[in-house]
């Protein structure tokens, strides 16, 4: 998919100050460091701003936005494969404090 084609999920009011902080942590425990560099990648914008975007120590602009998007891709789809990792392992645990193995 072309990223300068795709509707934007910020609006003019969030461009010029850091992301909230629910999304930073939101982002951050859903992302990793291998994501950051395959955005950053496919985006063109440096991992080190991605990275001070998500940490909030740089300011979300118009153009930095297309990475921070795609993050929030990445960060949906990793939030539900650990949720599916997530309730295997509970149905697995639960044998052994049940006594079955």
């Amino acid at each position: 998919m072309n990223l300068n084609t795709m509707p934007t999920m910020f609006t003019s009011q969030d461009y010029g100050k850091p992301i909230n902080e629910k999304l930073s942590h939101t982002l951050r425990r859903n992302t990793s460091k291998d994501d950051f560099a395959n955005v950053a990648t496919t985006t063109g914008i440096s991992f080190s701003t991605i990275r001070d975007v998500i940490y909030r120590t740089n300011s979300l602009t118009r153009s930095n936005s297309k990475a921070i998007e795609e993050l929030l891709r990445i960060a949906f789809d990793n939030s539900l494969a650990r949720q599916l990792l997530a309730e295997g392992d509970k149905r697995y645990l639960n044998q052994f404090l049940r006594g079955v193995k």
